[in-house]
Formats: C-alpha cells, structure tokens, sequence
C-alpha cells in the first residue's frame, strides 16, 4: 500500500459512524507490524520527514537493578524553535484551540519544539495480545463495554471514535505498578501546598495469581493513600474499575480518617470532584480521562500533525525543585519539551439528557500509544474553560510509555492542576511489585487507612 493509500484510508475512518461495531478481518489485522506498528499506528514518517519512522521504539536493558527515573536520551538536543504569543499564528495548525488560548492568556507563554523521537516500545506479550484483540474485541452494552478482550488496546485498528476512547483508558501503563508522586492545586499567584499520593494500578492479569473469576468485569484495581498534607493524611481510595460500568457502576470506596471508617463511593466517577483537586479536577479527569464513556457521543474527527508534550524527562530531573517546576498561571515551559506527532482527533459531545460540567471534550490522542495527549474541556455555553496536557515519557527500562505528569489548566481562574511530580521525594516508580488480589479489598483500605 502506498502512501497516499495509506493516508486516504485513515481519513476513511472519520466518515464511519460510531453505531458501526464489525471487527477487523484478518487481513486488515495482518498490516499490524507491516505498514502499521503492532499497537496500530502508522509505521512510515510524514512527507517531509518531521516525523519520522517508528522502527521499534526506544528499549534499553539496565545495567544492574533498573532506576526509578531514566536518564534523559536527548539531554543534548537544543530546539529547533520555539514558539511566542509573537510567532503563535504561524503554528496554528498544529496546535489546538486550547493550546492558543494559553498563549493569549499568558504573554510569556512559549513552547520549545524539538526534534521528534517516536520512542513508543512494549513488551512483546503485549503485542501479542494486540494483535488478538483486533480480531476479537467487539464494543457491547451500545459501546459501553467489551466483550472477547484481553488486557490492553482493543481496536488497534479503530472504526470510530468510541473505539479510540476505549483504547485510551485500556492502554499498557505497565501492567502492575505503584508510584510516589505529589499532586499540586496551583493558586493564580503560584502559591502550591502539595498532596503526597501512593498509587497502585493493576490489571487482573498481573496479580501473583493471574485474572480469575473473581476479577470477572474487572478491568483494573486503583489504590490511591493520601500521605500529606497532615490534614488529609489517613484518606485513601480504592477502586475496582468495571469494564462494562452500564452493567454495573465502578466500584469505589473510600476510607476517612477522620471517620475512621470505610464507605462506598459513587460520587468518585464522572463530574465528582477528584481527591484533593480543590476542585479544579473531576474524577474522570485523572488521566486525562478515564471511567465509562457513555455520557458523551464520540466523533471521530480524523488523524493530524500535532504539537504535543513528548520524552519530557527534564521534568523527572531531581535536580529541580517544585518551585522551579511551577509558577503563576503555568509551569514553567523551560522545562517542557514538545515534538511533533501523528494523533488521533476526537469530540464527545454530551448526550441529550445527560449532565457533565464539561459539554464537550475535543481529544487528541497520540497514535504511538493510545495517550490522551491534549484535551480542550468547554463548557455548557460552548465556551472554552479548560486545558489538559499529558507529558509523555517512556520508561525505556520497562518497555511502558506513560506519563512524567499531567496538568489541566483553567482559563478562567487562572488556577491550574499538575498531578506526577517526585522530583524531591526518595522513591518514585516501583515497575516490580508483585501484588496479590487481597492488596485490593476493603479490609486492607482499613488497615493503610489506621496505620
């Protein structure tokens, strides 16, 4: 196929209807690790060679126990430009509404682009599954669940933009791991207090027993323990997220300390304030989004060039601090690192009848992981309120491509949310945990909660 073909035929996708739910062929699935990586993206680069090929990602085997924070592979890299609220219309086509919008808002604003490195690679198993997924996978419950799946990345070769979504909150982050990173409510002036979080996300498939029947509608498990600020320390969320959350709602619970008890919670789900946000988050806006898709139509939009955040390890740099990190209005765009990718363009628009603060999500969503890397939140007046970027990173030692943080800023209050930094704290990243499902109860949510 060449590559007029090949780009007709991805632009095909925009005009197919989101009630359209046929699987993939085999022959369709066997341009998976042809012209398409094995998650699905476009193998070849771009016509000018901006972006270029992917050939395998970046992996590397660690020299002893792997670290918690790689070093920066591109630490000698300058930009090759860097873009002002002076120069901003000359890219207009590569950014979205929302990222215009914070150049006017913030004259000193700036974005430094560098060369793009398509560094996206996974563990083989996971391909693996893929590739099975593209056959198998069906979206069920009107789109709101999945059937025949496993794992990781069900339509790897997307029909529409429901499909895309579900590829988004199904991504390979790792499989089983836990982290220490530190959420931080920035006032408009700047001023931070910051919330020390423990995070555990596991897939069933990666319990020391594997997937089991009491995993059944399982797609993973979410320990979240607050450990400062002292006021809030003792609060901890667990979660069982559902699969099809039509047939049955997210499990979640919640353990105060102040309460010394563990209560269901439904609120923590769609437009119910996430944990310690001081409302500047809601709680299908941790990781970009999550959660049940079923409030929003989906449009697929189509492909594009795009200026996202990628391999932005400067911002794992323990050598910054927080202050150097954040500011009034924004982070510190020194540190951030932009490159231009292929992405998936999306737009849920909330369903009639239904009720979100947020009526319209535009989405783009980079083809090489299945990353929400940019997300323009408007609101009810169909007026923009606000923006989220995602700083993608590959953890080269552990073949998973995820997150150095994620930040929503509100173009209204001039207040923003940054969530993964742990530049000043000792641990960071555990990629070798060896949970066990009983992790995961609310009897040990009780115990974190009163020890």
């Amino acid at each position: 196929m060449n590559k007029m073909m090949l780009k007709a035929g991805i632009f095909a996708l925009s005009v197919v209807s989101a009630t359209v739910m046929a699987k993939v062929s085999p022959e369709e699935a066997a341009r998976l690790g042809n012209e398409l990586t094995p998650v699905g993206a476009v193998k070849a680069g771009n016509a000018d060679g901006s972006i270029p090929e992917w050939t395998g990602g970046y992996s590397k085997q660690a020299d002893g126990e792997a670290p918690e924070r790689p070093a920066d592979p591109f630490a000698d890299e300058q930009p090759l430009y860097t873009i002002t609220a002076e120069n901003v219309d000359e890219y207009k086509d590569l950014l979205s509404a929302g990222q215009m919008a914070m150049f006017k808002k913030y004259p000193d604003y700036k974005m430094h682009v560098y060369p793009t490195h398509r560094t996206a690679a996974y563990p083989q198993d996971v391909y693996d599954v893929i590739a099975k997924n593209a056959t198998n996978a069906e979206l069920v419950s009107g789109g709101n669940g999945l059937a025949n799946f496993e794992k990781h990345v069900p339509f790897p070769i997307p029909a529409n933009g429901l499909e895309i979504i579900w590829n988004h909150i199904t991504r390979y982050r790792g499989g089983a791991v836990q982290r220490l990173v530190n959420q931080f409510p920035v006032l408009e002036n700047g001023d931070f207090v910051p919330v020390l979080l423990r995070e555990s996300l596991v897939f069933p498939e990666y319990l020391k027993t594997g997937r089991e029947s009491a995993d059944d509608n399982v797609l993973f498990y979410f320990l979240q323990e607050v450990l400062a600020p002292a006021r809030m320390t003792g609060t901890v969320l667990l979660v069982h997220e559902t699969i099809d959350q039509v047939e049955e709602s997210r499990r979640a619970w919640l353990y105060n300390a102040g309460q010394r008890r563990v209560r269901k919670a439904p609120s923590v789900a769609y437009d119910g304030p996430g944990t310690a946000s001081d409302g500047l988050r809601t709680s299908d806006g941790l990781d970009m989004f999550n959660g049940a898709p079923d409030k929003y139509n989906w449009e697929l939009v189509g492909k594009k060039e795009m200026l996202i955040p990628y391999n932005n390890y400067k911002l794992m740099d323990t050598s910054l601090s927080y202050d150097d990190i954040i500011g009034p209005g924004h982070m510190n765009q020194d540190y951030v690192r932009y490159e231009k990718h292929r992405v998936w363009e999306v737009k849920g628009t909330l369903k009639d009848g239904e009720r979100h603060i947020y009526a319209t999500r535009h989405m783009f969503i980079d083809e090489d992981t299945w990353t929400a890397s940019v997300i323009d939140h408007y609101d009810g007046r169909g007026e923009l309120w606000r923006v989220a970027e995602a700083y993608n990173t590959q953890f080269y030692y552990h073949d998973t491509p995820w997150m150095a943080a994620e930040a929503l800023y509100d173009l209204n209050s001039g207040r923003y949310i940054l969530l993964g930094l742990a530049n000043e704290e000792s641990e960071y990243m555990n990629f070798d945990i060896e949970p066990v499902r009983g992790d995961f109860s609310t009897g040990a949510l009780r115990r974190m909660g009163i020890r």
